[in-house]
Order: structure tokens, then C-alpha cells, then sequence
């Protein structure tokens, strides 16, 4: 029993700051219709900007909280810099066109913002241990853990929570929602459907900083750090079914629990596990555990 509650306690500390890196993956996926590899890529410039924020932080001997608000907005700067550019002068070119160009564009982005970051940020690797300090440690039945994991569990939570609310409980939701249905009737009807693209992508793109700002205290952020992400979040929203918040929220739950239970019990097949179950999914059913959102028509 003790052995089960670990990795239960492992699993979802672990799918936390996952799924919330799947979330934006999978929201880009379900409005405009974009298998983004270059999300990797962008979680990664989250977390050398976090990295670079805490930093600041710590040469201003500002208070330690303060380093919190510092990762937050970088994540934001992340955002506001990064998306719209890359929407609006980059893949606005190529909707419509085969979606098989488009991923090879967002991988061309891939490599691109992995230089990027060699070139602003240097090779060697940055330690983010302050936030990590603020939250201690804290019993848990037969566990010792990091408070800083209850974060990432509550910041997972509000994510999710705040995607499907905004979605399906305000105007601005219901028109995206439109115009991931139909949008050129939307369009039709008067809504600026550009807008709609720019805002979920800069939406995407600021949930993926945002995992990676908040999981750089976790690890040694160093170039490399995009590619095993993209994997990973790939498989969520493959198995929890492109397109869907609940099915992130799924996905993230199974590969997590797929990872803690293989570190635990046969540590050797860590990675061959999320990808067995992955195949497994997809054999019996293709479309994942969820579609509750289909992705829009070109």
C-alpha cells in the first residue's frame, strides 16, 4: 500500500506542471488547427526566462515571494513577445495550406528558437533553487515532499479551470468556440477570426512558459530541455484526444502515472512506458479517450 500511494503522490505531482504544458498544446491544436512542435521550444524560453527573472530578483535583494511574481511575468513577457510574432508573421502565411507544411514549419520554429536560446542564454545551465526554498517540506503519510509540489498541483488546477470556464462561460469563449466550429460563418457574422487565431496561440504559447517558468526550480535548465517536453506532451494529448481540455487533464494523469509507476518498478523502461500506452490508446481508440472539441474546417 505504501508503495501505491507513492505513485499515486508521483504521478500527479508530475502530471501538474504537464498538463499545463499540454493545455496549451492542445488549445492551439483545437482552434487553429497546428500541431505545434516549436511548444517545446517555448516552454523552454519560459524557463531560461524564469531562470533569468529569479536571478534579478536575487541582485535586487528583493524579497524571496517576490521571485514567485517574477517567474509569473516572465512567462507573460514570453507570451506577449513570442505569440503574436509568431502567428501573425509567420503561420497566418500558411493557413489553408496542407497540414503536413505546417508542421514542418512549427518544427522549422523548433530548431530556430533552440539557437535562440544558445545565443541569449549561453550552454551552460542554470539553477533556480530559490522558489523551491519558500515552500519546505512537509509529511505526507509515508512521504516527505516539497511544498513547492502542492503549487504546481493548485497552479494546474486554476489553469484548467480558468481554460474550460473562459471557454464555455463567457461571450469571448462562445465566439472561439464558433470559430472552431465554423469559421467561416463566423467570420461571416462579423467576428474578427485573425484575432481569434492571434489570441489562442498567444494564449497556447503563454501556457507552455508558464509550465516551463514554474518547473525551472525543479530542474537543471540547460539546452535539450525542449525536446523531451514536446515528446511527452505529444503523448498527453494523444491519448487524452487532441483538441480536449478534459482529455490534457486525462492524458496528463495516465502518463504520469505511467512514468511514477515504471520509476518505481522497473525504472529501466521509463520512457518505453508513456509510449506503450500511447499505442495501446491509439489501437483501440484512435481518436483518444476524448474529442470533445473538434478541430476547425480550412
Amino acid at each position: 500500500m505504501p508503495l501505491a500511494f507513492t505513485i499515486l503522490v508521483d504521478a500527479i505531482t508530475y502530471a501538474s506542471w504537464l498538463f499545463v504544458v499540454s493545455l496549451g498544446l492542445t488549445l492551439v491544436f483545437g482552434i487553429l488547427k497546428i500541431l505545434n512542435i516549436a511548444h517545446g521550444s517555448v516552454y523552454a524560453l519560459g524557463a531560461y526566462a524564469a531562470a533569468t527573472a529569479v536571478g534579478l530578483v536575487t541582485t535586487l535583494k528583493l524579497a524571496p515571494a517576490f521571485s514567485l511574481v517574477a517567474m509569473l511575468l516572465a512567462a507573460a513577457v514570453v507570451a506577449a513577445a513570442v505569440g503574436p510574432l509568431l502567428e501573425r508573421t509567420l503561420l497566418a502565411r500558411f493557413y489553408g495550406r496542407d497540414e503536413v507544411l505546417l508542421l514542418l514549419v512549427t518544427y522549422a520554429l523548433f530548431l530556430m528558437l533552440e539557437d535562440v536560446t544558445k545565443l541569449v542564454w549561453g550552454v551552460n545551465p542554470y539553477f533556480v533553487s530559490g522558489p523551491l526554498q519558500l515552500f519546505g517540506n512537509f509529511q505526507l503519510g509515508p512521504m516527505r515532499l516539497s511544498g513547492y509540489d502542492l503549487l504546481l498541483v493548485a497552479l494546474a488546477i486554476v489553469c484548467g479551470v480558468a481554460t474550460w470556464w473562459g471557454l464555455n462561460r463567457t461571450v469571448t469563449g462562445k465566439i472561439v468556440l464558433a470559430v472552431i466550429h465554423n469559421p467561416e460563418m463566423s467570420a461571416s457574422m462579423g467576428v474578427n477570426v485573425q484575432r481569434v487565431y492571434t489570441g489562442a496561440f498567444t494564449v497556447g504559447v503563454f501556457l507552455a512558459a508558464l509550465g516551463g517558468a514554474f518547473t525551472a526550480p525543479l530542474i537543471s535548465v540547460q539546452p535539450g530541455l525542449s525536446v523531451s517536453v514536446i515528446v511527452v506532451s505529444f503523448a498527453v494529448v494523444i491519448i487524452g484526444g487532441l483538441g480536449s481540455i478534459p482529455g490534457a487533464a486525462l492524458g496528463a494523469l495516465v502518463v504520469g502515472l505511467a512514468r511514477a509507476a515504471s520509476v518505481h518498478l522497473m525504472p529501466e523502461i521509463e520512457l518505453f512506458s508513456i509510449y506503450l500506452v500511447m499505442a495501446a490508446v491509439l489501437v483501440f481508440r484512435p481518436e483518444g479517450l476524448f474529442q470533445s472539441v473538434k478541430a476547425r474546417l480550412i
